[in-house]
Order: C-alpha cells, then sequence, then structure tokens
C-alpha cells in the first residue's frame, strides 16, 4: 500500500512550506513536483533544500557534484533524478560522455570522475566502510580528506531527495520529459 501524494500549491501548502515552494518555483520557473509533494513535510523539505545549498558550496565541480547526484540516483532508480540532472546538463559538451555513462551505470570515461563515482559507491554500497582499493584510487585522482566528507554531504542529501521522490511517486515534470529515465536491465552473464 501507499499513500497517495497529491502534489501541494502555494494556496494548499502548509504555510511553513510556503516560501520554499515559492522560491523553487521562482527558481525553475514552475513548481517541481518533487518540491511540490515534499512540502507535505515542510521540515524534511526545508531539510533537503538547505542540503542541496550546502553541497553547492563544497569545493567539488558543479559536474563533480552531478556525478555523485546521478550516482545516487542510479542505485535508487530515481527516475525523476535521472532525468532532471540530465536536463541540467543538456547544454554542456563536455558533461554529455559522463551524463550518458551515468545514466547506463557505466565507468566514466574521464578517470578522476571515475574514481569519484567509484568512490560514491563504495560509500553508498558498503554504508560507509570504504575499501582501501577505492581510497586509493580516490586519493591518487587528486581528492582530499575534505572532498571525501563532501562526497558524503552530497550522497546524504540525494539520498534524503531519491528516496522522498520514490515514496511520494513524483511525477515527471514536462520540461524534463525529453530526458525520461528508466533504470537498464543488468547485462546478462558472458558464456563461457
Amino acid at each position: 500500500m501507499s499513500f497517495p501524494f497529491s502534489p501541494l500549491t502555494l494556496e494548499t501548502a502548509p504555510d511553513a512550506a510556503r516560501g520554499m515552494l515559492a522560491a523553487s518555483h521562482k527558481q525553475f520557473g514552475f513548481l517541481p513536483s518533487p518540491v511540490a509533494t515534499a512540502a507535505h513535510a515542510p521540515a524534511l523539505l526545508k531539510h533537503m533544500l538547505a542540503g542541496f545549498g550546502a553541497f553547492d558550496q563544497t569545493s567539488l565541480t558543479p559536474l563533480e557534484r552531478e556525478v555523485i547526484a546521478m550516482t545516487v540516483a542510479f542505485e535508487h532508480g530515481c527516475h525523476y533524478c535521472m532525468a532532471m540532472h540530465s536536463a541540467l546538463q543538456a547544454s554542456s559538451a563536455e558533461a554529455q560522455p559522463i551524463v550518458a555513462a551515468l545514466r547506463a551505470g557505466a565507468r566514466l570515461p574521464v578517470p578522476r570522475l571515475e574514481a569519484l563515482r567509484t568512490f560514491a559507491l563504495a560509500v553508498l554500497r558498503e554504508r560507509g566502510h570504504v575499501p582501501a582499493a577505492a581510497w586509493e584510487a580516490f586519493a591518487n585522482a587528486g581528492y582530499t580528506e575534505q572532498n571525501a566528507l563532501e562526497v558524503v554531504l552530497g550522497i546524504g542529501v540525494y539520498v534524503i531527495s531519491t528516496f522522498t521522490n520514490l515514496v511520494t511517486g513524483a511525477a515527471l515534470d514536462p520540461p524534463f520529459a525529453a530526458f525520461a529515465w528508466e533504470r537498464p536491465a543488468p547485462a546478462a552473464p558472458e558464456a563461457g
């Protein structure tokens, strides 16, 4: 059983969420479905939006932050996040091969970014118990202790975001429809 999470509006949202909804509408030019459904719990929405703001202030580059966001979204099967982040990177020629690989759950064509993705996967899958090989690759790629903790921040906020989208059934908004995504089926094992 699941609850029917209807998107809220400025008129129907709790008072504590209205300012956040107005700010999101101003930022995107429309009210994104995840924000409109998360508004059922203003404390969650406030925490999630503050987390995005904090992650944007890290020393990681915008593309590195996208690697984290899309790695988490892929792992959790969040169709909304994958479509939205793909759309946000659509005008960047540099990002296109990265986004394509992230959408496929494949290795990234840039070794430094692949070390970042591998580290993020290790944090997620091993619940913070990162194996030595992932640490070594991360450090050899030039990442620091600060960066490791910034990855943890990004994972944390995107775990909240993807879980919220999945629990609420956030519908894909029309501006992101051209970037709709379904998690690809795992590759069949090669015959031996």
